[in-house]
């Protein structure tokens, strides 16, 4: 047993778990507590794929392959299940329509490289250089851009035919995505327990069914996919070779920052929630190498970056199960499911107004919880310095402006997101930190 630290009594809890950290459930509940973790992350999880382009069974494999990696190197002690990141999704889907599959997985390769180097600078260092270089300032309108931005590509999925082709216009994709929205919405709003954790899984199912009624589901793939196949997974020299571009590296990496800081603070709320500060042991930089093998992982085998999920540390609340072996269930049935070609193409078949009409609450959920930022850590809009960073990273995000040029003969392009981390990242750096305040 380790020894009492002095910040111990910060997360004294005032109740007891059902299940600790280390406690193993009876076989009979096990299978049912994992599973409420495996439909709490699969709505979003399997999304980013289907909007990325990317395998879906790929994404499962690394999100269960790189939960059982995150559990090994935090030495089994932190309850974290981790998904796919939808900060990844619009750098991924501009990316690979411009570059090689192999570019593009180099370079969120290193997007894992880079938290494993955060990590072990922080576990030389503190993170007090970290905080300091992304307050809730930047962080906070970094992440309404990365939900802001996503806005066309949900609206497109639930109006046309043909994503962005006006010609492709139609009603009945309209009626789908709304009709998917509004249950989505009533499943997030009015459901109480472990099934208002899963108001995504819900909308997809429920405007699935809608779709079917519209006659516009397509179960030719289904029928034809047999139970068990060898997963849709990309690997590196079989089907694709990797490739180093710098360009892309300057698009993927400033990213990383910005999920750092989410996974900072999801960490935070675990330590609240199951009554220890994991900062201390096993330590934060554990964690975050933990979160950059996994993406690593990911990235090797064609799979999305890998993140620390919201919605799993929802469930821990509610069930008060702790247990890493009810995650480590959950995530060997994420690599099950991987495997199940039917399941794959279901996936698959479903319509992308089905898909716009979820994502239209979900990318408005990310943008808002970056306005939550601002709000939670009383951010004064007041102080010009503040008004400045803000107003910057928004407009550049959302403006999609980017910087285009050429050292040597290696081409660099900085856009959208990258370009509006790095900017605020300067403005906060330079900017006197009295400023004055509007009268």
């Amino acid at each position: 047993m380790r020894e009492k630290l002095p910040t111990d009594h910060l997360y004294e809890r005032s109740f007891e778990p059902k299940l600790d950290v280390h406690e193993k459930p009876k076989m009979s509940q096990w299978a049912l507590l994992s599973s409420q973790h495996l439909f709490a992350m699969f709505g979003a999880t399997v999304l980013v794929p289907f909007l990325t382009g990317l395998p879906v069974s790929a994404a499962l494999i690394a999100s269960g392959v790189g939960t059982l990696l995150y559990i090994w190197i935090t030495k089994g002690q932190i309850p974290a299940y981790l998904g796919s990141s939808f900060a990844f999704i619009l750098p991924i889907t501009i990316a690979l329509g411009a570059n090689t599959l192999g570019e593009v997985l180099t370079a969120l390769f290193f997007s894992g490289v880079l938290y494993v180097v955060i990590g072990l600078i922080i576990r030389v260092s503190g993170t007090d250089w970290l905080i300091r270089m992304l307050p809730p300032i930047v962080v906070g309108p970094v992440i309404m851009v990365i939900g802001l931005g996503l806005a066309p590509v949900a609206v497109d999925m639930a109006m046309y035919t043909d994503s962005g082709n006006q010609e492709g216009y139609s009603l009945s994709y309209i009626a789908i995505a709304v009709i998917t929205l509004m249950i989505t919405v009533a499943a997030s709003v009015f459901l109480k327990g472990v099934l208002g954790l899963i108001p995504i899984l819900i909308g997809i199912v429920g405007g699935y069914i809608t779709a079917m009624l519209f006659g516009i589901v397509d179960f030719t793939q289904i029928r034809e996919t047999g139970w068990f196949v060898l997963p849709d997974v990309h690997m590196p020299l079989l089907s694709y070779e990797p490739s180093i571009n710098v360009g892309l590296f300057i698009v993927m990496l400033p990213i990383v920052f910005v999920t750092v800081s989410e996974h900072i603070g999801h960490q935070v709320v675990i330590n609240k929630i199951v009554g220890r500060d994991f900062f201390k042991e096993p330590g934060l930089h554990r964690s975050l190498i933990g979160d950059g093998v996994a993406t690593m992982f990911a990235s090797t085998i064609g799979g999305p970056p890998t993140t620390t999920y919201g919605e799993n540390i929802g469930v821990l609340a509610i069930t008060k199960v702790f247990s890493i072996w009810v995650i480590g269930g959950a995530a060997v049935f994420a690599v099950i499911l991987g495997f199940v070609g039917k399941f794959t193409a279901l996936v698959q078949s479903i319509p992308s107004p089905v898909m716009g009409g979820v994502s239209i609450l979900l990318f408005g959920i990310i943008a808002a919880s970056g306005l939550r930022i601002l709000i939670d850590a009383e951010i004064d809009l007041d102080n010009k310095r503040n008004l400045v960073i803000a107003s910057v990273i928004l407009v550049i995000g959302i403006g999609k402006a980017h910087l285009d040029f050429m050292i040597g003969d290696i081409p660099f392009n900085l856009e959208g997101m990258a370009l509006a981390a790095l900017a605020g990242i300067i403005l906060n750096a330079v900017l006197p930190k009295e400023a004055a305040v509007n009268e």
